[in-house]
């Protein structure tokens, strides 16, 4: 199975036997060796919303004041469906390797022939990338993968293998993203990891940046531009871990970080914090079928949700400063003695006005931003019990908040049962 999707199975920490993280199909070629990997999941969805509140966000996934309304739906939980063929040779003392995936998607919300559109649950290209390397120097990596920033958030959640918070649309839910921590995406990468030292591992690299909308206020959004054209500036990235084993415990700590330069958000605006960053730190540790992880984020015109969302504002419309966000998560799971694992967690995300914003008024401008997403918090509880080695059963009840620049607040409430299986 290919390395993000064992990081997946093995990060997340869920009832999942150990057996499931070594699953997949080998194939001998020639001098190469092919391993067909991936996982199918479905998930039945029950979702209500309370609140009238009004939430702009450059993210079309928030409670955004539908009142009471109670909807179901089918489809994909926060990890998509994998198809993954990798393939390993050594050649010329160099550990050569591929990976190319397709991630289908299981819910059908529009026409049904069109499955590139979001609205059939998507057809996604998360993974094209190459490694070369040997152990004892390290391995580089050149091509489209997961990034390097916040991967261990994500990794570690225990929602990545189940559903967490809803979206309006597309092939997956957003699990814990936004509501403890800022989406890694998958990028175009160059990255550089090291060997294993006795524990001690660290990863860095530079990606592209992720143009996109990220300056909001109540009625207007614009998309920012990177110094020299789109994808000039690269993002620098870079995380490092330590693991370890001792007396029947067993632990890993993480930390990692993100710098990118971002230029005007439009002819004649002037941006006073052209460079985006953010870091982070966590940790996770297990024992007697008991797991913990604490994890937290922090940076300024990072966004929230996904990278550069809605970091940046001002009071004119030719002037934008960085807004400070952070937030974290805690999460605990025990295994029971049937092998089912029972677990809880709790995280918010937070966004702080940028200099010069109120948000005493409705905004007619950049500067009034009373309607601008403050803070997404949520509490989830998860059942997932493994019914096979490879064939695991799912059910979670979520219930989150949704606050405004002005206080005020929506409410949702989730709730999900179904299944994911790894091969």
């Amino acid at each position: 199975m290919n390395k993000n999707i064992k990081l997946a199975v093995a990060g997340a920490v869920l009832a999942l036997s150990a057996s499931a993280a070594n699953a997949g199909i080998v194939i001998p070629a020639g001098e190469w060796s092919l391993d067909v990997s991936g996982n199918v999941n479905a998930y039945a969805n029950w979702y209500k919303s309370d609140g009238t509140a009004t939430m702009t966000s450059a993210a079309s996934t928030l409670n955004t004041g539908a009142g009471k309304n109670t909807t179901m739906n089918f489809g994909n939980g926060l990890l998509p469906n994998f198809l993954s063929v990798s393939g390993t040779t050594r050649q010329n003392d160099l550990d050569v390797g591929f990976t190319i995936s397709l991630q289908p998607g299981t819910a059908n919300r529009g026409v049904i022939s069109e499955v590139s559109t979001s609205g059939n649950g998507g057809l996604n290209n998360r993974q094209a990338f190459i490694t070369f390397g040997d152990k004892s120097w390290g391995t580089i990596k050149a091509g489209k993968d997961l990034g390097i920033f916040a991967s261990d958030a994500i990794l570690s959640d225990m929602t990545l293998l189940g559903v967490g918070a809803l979206p309006a649309g597309g092939n997956t839910t957003l699990g814990r993203i936004g509501y403890g921590y800022i989406y890694a995406d998958w990028k175009p990468q160059i990255s550089y990891t090291t060997p294993n030292f006795s524990g001690f591992q660290a990863t860095v690299g530079i990606s592209q940046v992720q143009n996109g909308v990220s300056r909001t206020s109540d009625t207007t959004t614009t998309s920012l531009t990177t110094t020299g054209g789109s994808g000039a500036a690269p993002s620098y990235e870079g995380k490092a871990s330590y693991s370890f084993a001792a007396n029947g415990v067993d632990g890993k700590v993480f930390v990692s970080g993100i710098a990118t330069k971002v230029g005007s958000m439009g002819s004649g605006v002037t941006n006073d914090d052209p460079v985006a960053y953010a870091g982070d730190i966590g940790a996770n540790l297990s024992a007697a079928g008991f797991g913990l992880t604490g994890y937290y984020y922090g940076g300024q015109g990072i966004g929230t949700m996904g990278q550069l969302w809605d970091g940046f504002g001002g009071s004119a419309a030719t002037k934008v400063h960085g807004r400070d966000s952070d937030g974290g998560y805690v999460q605990a799971t025990y295994v029971l003695p049937t092998k089912t694992k029972v677990g809880v967690s709790w995280g918010v995300s937070n966004l702080d006005l940028a200099d010069g914003e109120v948000a005493t008024t409705a905004g007619t401008s950049f500067g009034n931003v009373k309607n601008l997403i403050k803070k997404n918090e949520m509490w989830t509880a998860g059942v997932y019990h493994p019914l096979t080695k490879h064939l695991n059963l799912v059910a979670e009840y979520s219930y989150m908040t949704s606050e405004n620049q002005a206080g005020q607040e929506n409410k949702g409430y989730s709730g999900n049962l179904g299944a994911i299986l790894f091969f």
